[in-house]
């Protein structure tokens, strides 16, 4: 079966609408986003069918963009068995090659909320999750669910970095990265290399894809995407890849 065609039937699905409210990205604007009701199931076959439509996962939650008059926020995923690292990005490889990757599942650990609230303090204090709080951190990363889980990487007994992933049964599902923010570890571009650690996981577990959200044009935050060659992007209900030529940077 196409991995471009929905697995389980959704249409009998509830959803629902917030109201507009300031958008997160772009200065200025409104956003409305299309929810899954939460009193539905949020089996696997659920999140499969939703993951190929652009939804995404939010704690219990999975969202999408629905926006009156804008579709700024487009959904990008990478082919990673035609992934080729440019320079950077194997420098990057290189210089993290000490590093040990420890997978857990997505459930509150007190180091991991330590490293989370330094990396918003410092890095994101104009940002939705700023002040950070444990409520907050366990509402939007914490969650038992077996395809819920977090990548560690450690220096020796130091915590770096913890990348928040899903297992889809397509794919691997980019959900969040925080890390330490201190400058000494600046030049390992850890959240690069958390990225490049998930195409490599996506790949060795023969699964086709990695989705890293939604890619906006006028966001800086997102232009990080767009480095990730080739590239897939949803056009209504089909996944097209980038070509050579047009670029999104």
């Amino acid at each position: 079966m196409s991995s471009n065609a929905p697995r389980h039937p959704i249409r009998d699905l509830r959803f629902f609408l917030t109201v507009p409210h300031a958008c997160s990205y772009l200065y200025e604007r409104e956003a409305t986003t299309l929810f899954l009701d939460p009193q539905e199931s949020h089996g696997q076959g659920v999140y499969d069918s939703l993951a190929l439509l652009g939804f995404r996962r939010s704690g219990r939650h999975l969202y999408r963009p629905h926006c009156e008059g804008c579709s700024a926020c487009v959904s990008v995923r990478i082919p990673v068995a035609d992934f080729q690292p440019g320079r950077s990005q194997r420098r990057v490889r290189k210089r993290n090659a000490d590093l040990q990757l420890i997978e857990r599942p997505a459930l509150f650990d007190a180091e991991h909320y330590a490293l989370y609230e330094r990396y918003i303090r410092l890095r994101h204090k104009d940002g939705d999750m700023y002040p950070p709080s444990r409520d907050q951190y366990r509402t939007f990363l914490a969650l038992d669910e077996p395809y819920a889980r977090l990548l560690e990487f450690r220096l020796g007994e130091q915590l770096l970095a913890v990348a928040a992933f899903d297992r889809l049964g397509h794919g691997l599902s980019a959900i969040y990265t925080f890390f330490d923010p201190d400058p000494a570890w600046e030049r390992r571009s850890l959240g690069t290399y958390a990225v490049l650690s998930l195409v490599d996981m996506t790949w060795r577990e023969g699964r086709p894809h990695l989705y890293l959200g939604y890619w906006i044009e006028e966001c800086r935050k997102m232009a990080y995407k767009a480095d990730y060659r080739p590239l897939e992007m949803l056009e209504g209900r089909h996944w097209r890849r980038l070509l050579p030529t047009r670029s999104i940077s």
